[in-house]
């Protein structure tokens, strides 16, 4: 005989209804059954359509092992092939050997008896096992689909029963979940789409600036929105999924981009840099565990990286969602796009605002066509620098004619970290710090040493004080990494290799911020370096700060300074007590009591916490100072404890502190002063207008810092000229 499944056959009309018949005839023979099918089936149409379009989408989701998958036959019919597989011939020892597969389309009761009631049991013999079919399935979608008041039938019970608990999709059981509750399944659908909308245009209106967050900004219409909803609806299905995951991967990327611009405004009061700043982030990195530990540097890693990734992983999600949902619901998607088109033209076109802030808004695109340009005036900045550095005043002059004026004098350019206007001009700490300069100018007056002031603007503000000391030291403007790195390997000579060049002078560096190899330090002209290594400081780190500016410039004096029958020394010297975070900070003690520095473990354990800290800008605001105050005292009391007649200082900020604490300032100016206890040198330079004193006037010059090498050479040189020709930037 054939093992072919036997052909559809009438129910017996005497036999009763049949209770392994499938959930779409459950309600045969029962007229009032039919009727409340009938009669709840628009409820739950839209949200089966949109399952089924799910289902569609997700035809290749992995089911569990021995879990059918419903296909698009008629799902009252059985494949032969799985019943021959599965279902042994009536003649073949039926009584011995169960049903273990789907059922028949239209089954037969073999040996079925009636009781009293005229209901039929399960067929005589054996007790058959649970037959899961994926007809059940849909049978237990409908029954969740009846109104709960009214009973399921007694049909249609069982087979939902056993649906429920046998059949279980893939996506852990989330299919299988959404069709027992299709409302919560729609709140679901509908919650995430509208998170997906909501990220998406947070993404197109965020701006890049901390100072221009409000509540306001996020409400907003962009074009971009609009545009984007047209292009995934003109789109086919394969080319809409392509470019929805694209999209998805700019947007993404954008909005990294917009948080590191965030990042560096708030560091370095500018955006970030995509082709130079890229080497700044292991110089963060460097940062955070000299200020927090290594926990905190890898808290910190791991967490940028995991964001990095949820970012793009979440936009590419957001945007595939809203396109499928625009192809799902393509006509009302049209409609809306249209009627945001009109509002968008409209609101721009009569220049509708709330609270100052344009509601209709193409900031996006006018963002990414800023990042571009940036991109290309980077590429094309070294050729504009390189010209620049080809210029030089004091290029071809003899080594006899360089810096006459301050032969025989010891001179020092001293850079104070973060020392910029801010400390002296903000009405919070303007009044402790102008205490602080009063009682540096009356030491240094009680030793004999007079000294004038004036203003300097930094290339850079927040950070990047290298960038700063090679625009002193270069007559150059030197604003980016690249710059630096063209000057570094370049043949421009600089302010201390004119003094190396003299042969008059032995020149020296103090920098005790410098831990690692410094191979640029060769270019600028210094005869010996002296890095946190070679200071013979042997106490603790504060936050970043290697050393504190006290034993700097004690060692200085024990190394260089105090040596006898030696020559005249050109010393730069880097104090970064005053560098960021600001806390812990030293204080200055008896320059008896420092020894190798071991004294300073019991003044950082009284220091602050910089996790406390950087908690409230007060406080931020007030530590800072607190540096300030530190390192202008530290050399204004080696001055009068080690200075003599032929010392000239000469000590400068190298940029203005971060937006913290200058309240998002676009102000760049540092303070610069000379001193000396020789009054001829201070008479070269008094033309320049500055003022008397440590402390510059509000209106005293205002120079480029890329200006002051040339002036500062003019004046020393054989030809004292105030009026120097000022350099491009």
């Amino acid at each position: 005989m054939s093992h072919h499944t036997p052909p559809r056959q009438l129910p017996d009309a005497e036999a009763g209804p049949d209770p392994d018949a499938t959930a779409p005839d459950a309600t045969r023979g029962d007229p009032e059954a039919a009727e409340r099918t009938g009669a709840h089936t628009g409820a739950g149409t839209d949200e089966r359509a949109e399952e089924r379009a799910d289902d569609e989408e997700h035809r290749d989701t992995p089911v569990e092992a021995g879990v059918p998958r419903p296909t698009a036959h008629d799902e009252t019919t059985t494949h032969p092939a799985d019943d021959e597989a599965t279902v042994p011939h009536p003649a073949d020892d039926e009584a011995a050997v169960p049903r273990t597969a789907a059922a028949p389309a239209e089954p037969t009761v073999p040996h079925a008896t009636t009781d009293d009631e005229g209901t039929v049991p399960h067929a005589t013999g054996e007790d058959e096992p649970t037959v899961t079919d994926p007809a059940e399935d849909e049978a237990a979608s409908e029954a969740a689909d009846r109104h709960p008041s009214e009973p399921a039938s007694p049909d249609e019970a069982e087979p939902a029963a056993d649906a429920a608990s046998a059949v279980r999709p893939g996506w852990f059981g989330w299919f299988g979940w959404r069709r027992r509750h299709p409302r919560a399944a729609r709140a679901v659908r509908v919650g995430t789409t509208v998170l997906a909308g909501a990220l998406v245009v947070t993404i197109l209106i965020l701006p890049n600036r901390l100072d221009w967050m409000s509540v306001r900004a996020f409400f907003r219409l962009p074009v971009e929105a609009v545009f984007l909803s047209a292009v995934l609806l003109v789109l086919p299905a394969r080319a809409r999924r392509v470019t929805a995951g694209s999209l998805g991967v700019l947007l993404g990327l954008s909005a990294i981009l917009k948080c590191l611009d965030m990042g560096f405004r708030q560091t370095l009061a500018r955006p970030f840099d995509l082709v130079f700043d890229w080497v700044l982030l292991s110089d963060g990195a460097d940062w955070v565990k000299d200020s927090f530990g290594r926990s905190g540097e890898v808290l910190a890693v791991v967490g940028v990286i995991v964001l990095v990734i949820a970012v793009l992983a979440l936009s590419v999600l957001a945007m595939t969602r809203l396109a499928d949902v625009l192809a799902r619901h393509r006509t009302g998607a049209v409609r809306a796009t249209l009627v945001l088109g009109v509002a968008w033209v409209v609101c721009f076109t009569m220049g509708a605002q709330t609270g100052g802030v344009t509601i209709a808004t193409k900031g996006y695109a006018q963002y990414l066509s800023n990042r571009v340009q940036y991109v290309r005036d980077g590429l094309g900045d070294a050729d504009v620098y390189k010209k620049q550095m080809a210029v030089d005043a004091f290029a071809d002059t003899p080594s006899d004619q360089l810096l006459t004026g301050l032969r025989g004098k010891d001179v020092m350019l001293t850079f104070i970290e973060s020392y910029g206007r801010v400390a002296i001009d903000d009405p919070a700490m303007g009044p402790e710090v102008d205490a602080t300069l009063r009682e540096g100018d009356a030491r240094l007056k009680a030793a004999g040493f007079s000294a004038r002031s004036g203003w300097l603007k930094s290339p850079v503000t927040g950070a990047g004080s290298w960038l700063a000391h090679s625009t002193f030291l270069s007559g150059t403007w030197v604003k980016n990494q690249q710059r630096y790195r063209s000057l570094t390997t370049s043949d421009r000579a600089t302010l201390t290799s004119y003094f190396q060049k003299t042969g008059a002078w032995r020149t020296v560096g103090i920098v005790p911020g410098v831990r690692k190899a410094w191979p640029e330090g060769k270019y600028f002209g210094l005869d010996h370096i002296y890095d946190s290594t070679h200071l013979g400081y042997q106490g603790p780190y504060f936050s970043w700060t290697p050393v504190p500016d006290q034993f700097s410039l004690e060692s200085f004096q024990k190394l260089e300074h105090g040596r006898k029958n030696r020559d005249p020394i050109m010393a730069e010297i880097i104090l970064a007590s005053s560098h960021n975070p600001w806390s812990p900070i030293a204080r200055t003690i008896d320059w008896k009591d420092l020894g190798d520095g071991k004294v300073f473990y019991k003044i950082k354990k009284e220091g602050t916490n910089p996790t406390e800290v950087w908690k409230s800008s007060k406080r931020v605001r007030t530590e800072y100072r607190k540096a300030i105050q530190y390192s202008l005292d530290s050399l204004t009391q080696w001055v009068q404890r080690y200075g003599d007649d032929d010392t000239v200082l000469v000590f400068l900020g190298d940029h203005q502190p971060v937006p913290t604490v200058t309240g998002n300032s676009a102000d760049r100016d540092v303070p610069v002063t000379i001193v000396a206890r020789d009054p001829k040198v201070l008479d070269r330079v008094s033309g320049w207008g500055w003022t008397d004193g440590l402390k510059p006037a509000a209106d005293a010059p205002e120079w480029p810092m890329n200006e002051f090498r040339d002036r500062f050479m003019t004046a020393y040189g054989p030809n004292p000229d105030t009026g120097a020709a000022t350099t491009s930037h």
